[in-house]
């Protein structure tokens, strides 16, 4: 039996809030949620705001209010601003971090990729090394801070917080350094950091040390989710993908997986299975049954399985990179970054359509309505019906491409391109 958490904190996630990167569960679905189906730029869209400076974190929405960060260019100065749900009217635009010197990010990539949490009256921002803190929702006041957790991002941070049970849990997977950390949501302070166990001393799919960077480098965020009755925090890193006690940082379990890099996913769970994407290079879709204490399994190797540690099944096809998974009725759904999806049979692996949908994407798709909403960096967002068999029922052009993935709210879209946050319904 596997249950997902999907409270926050007690009694602070109301009904229609998307509080987190991939929604309530953290897994890209909306229930109960009917949006529209078409749209377009002179229909459908209730509002449009347009957003200064660069950013591509995903837009949340708790008690009425969206929340989305963004920096200037070059990442020097780094914000975040609420908008009003209803309206898109500019409700709080503040500047949280001034940094002097910032580290390289890939021209890809914003100082402001990170998803913010919003839950209740507090809402909590990252953007990696240069900064997080915790707001109030009301005022914008600036409850507490931090600036000492590092690492050298390499190519720029992506990795969102998520809470639970008062405590918010990050991913610092840089070139340099590599760690988890759990933070008390109420005033900041360290409860635990680990470092990852992966000990990254022998050579890349392509041969070269992993030193370099790239080989040491996630951009992935946690879940929480609940195995036999066990409440485990799920983290993937660079080459490696773990089980922790998420009150004391334990380490329960772990699978390598050493010919591909820099993660950049939400995992989704089901049926007592994790799937994840591994990354770059040689990526592949894992479908993996979570282990007991102290096992470890290399997925490369000629073992399948480890006590309980399994791997269940593996993809290689149209694996993609950048955009999350969905998982659905036993079915798991994903879009590679150059746009081709693919729906798996999800505990067999079995490969049930495949399809070209066309144009790039980095943004994770959406279910609502029995419907998958796949939005490229193009600006087109294309729905297709959630089965078994490939439907597709619109394709929709609207702004400047999209980086971020949806928020949904009651029966509205709330997509932030490019420039700005539209609400669609």
């Amino acid at each position: 039996m596997i249950r997902v958490s999907a409270v926050l904190l007690a009694g602070s996630v109301l009904a229609g809030d998307w509080s987190q990167f991939r929604g309530p569960r953290g897994d890209g679905i909306a229930a109960g949620a009917n949006p529209p189906v078409e749209w377009g730029e002179d229909r459908g869209v209730k509002w449009f705001r347009e957003v200064h400076g660069r950013g591509w974190s995903s837009p949340v929405v708790s008690g009425g209010k969206v929340w989305v960060t963004t920096a200037t260019e070059k990442g020097t100065e780094l914000f975040v601003v609420a908008l009003d749900a209803a309206t898109g009217r500019v409700l709080l635009d503040q500047k949280l971090f001034d940094v002097p010197n910032p580290q390289f990010i890939h021209a890809f990539n914003s100082a402001a990729s990170p998803t913010a949490v919003a839950a209740g009256d507090r809402v909590w921002v990252t953007f990696g090394s240069p900064g997080t803190a915790c707001l109030d929702a009301a005022t914008g006041k600036v409850l507490w801070e931090r600036r000492d957790l590092e690492c050298n991002h390499y190519r720029g941070s992506g990795s969102s917080p998520i809470l639970h049970e008062g405590r918010l849990y990050l991913n610092f997977d840089g070139s340099d350094l590599q760690y988890v950390v759990a933070l008390d949501a109420a005033t900041g302070r360290t409860i635990w950091k680990v470092n990852r166990s992966i000990d990254y001393k022998d050579l890349g799919a392509d041969g070269k040390p992993e030193s370099e960077g790239d080989w040491r480098k996630a951009y992935t965020t946690c879940h929480i989710a609940e195995f036999g009755g066990v409440t485990q925090l799920l983290s993937q890193g660079a080459k490696g993908f773990y089980g922790y006690d998420p009150v004391t940082g334990k380490e329960l379990w772990r699978v390598e997986e050493r010919t591909s890099h820099s993660a950049g996913t939400r995992p989704v769970v089901g049926d007592g299975m994790v799937y994840i994407p591994t990354g770059w290079s040689q990526g592949q879709v894992l479908a993996l049954r979570p282990g007991g204490a102290g096992e470890v399994l290399d997925v490369n190797g000629t073992e399948t399985e480890s006590g309980a540690l399994k791997l269940v099944w593996r993809s290689k096809r149209n694996v993609p990179k950048k955009p999350a998974l969905l998982l659905q009725d036993g079915l798991l759904f994903g879009i590679d970054d150059n746009g081709v999806a693919t729906c798996w049979d999800a505990k067999t692996g079995t490969s049930l359509w495949n399809e070209r949908v066309g144009g790039n994407y980095s943004a994770s798709p959406v279910i609502a309505g029995g419907r998958i909403y796949f939005c490229s960096e193009q600006g087109k967002t294309t729905v297709v019906a959630a089965k078994r068999e490939y439907l597709k029922l619109a394709e929709n052009q609207l702004g400047d491409g999209f980086m971020a993935s949806p928020a949904v709210v009651d029966n509205a879209l709330i997509l932030r391109s490019r420039s700005g946050v539209y609400r669609v319904e």
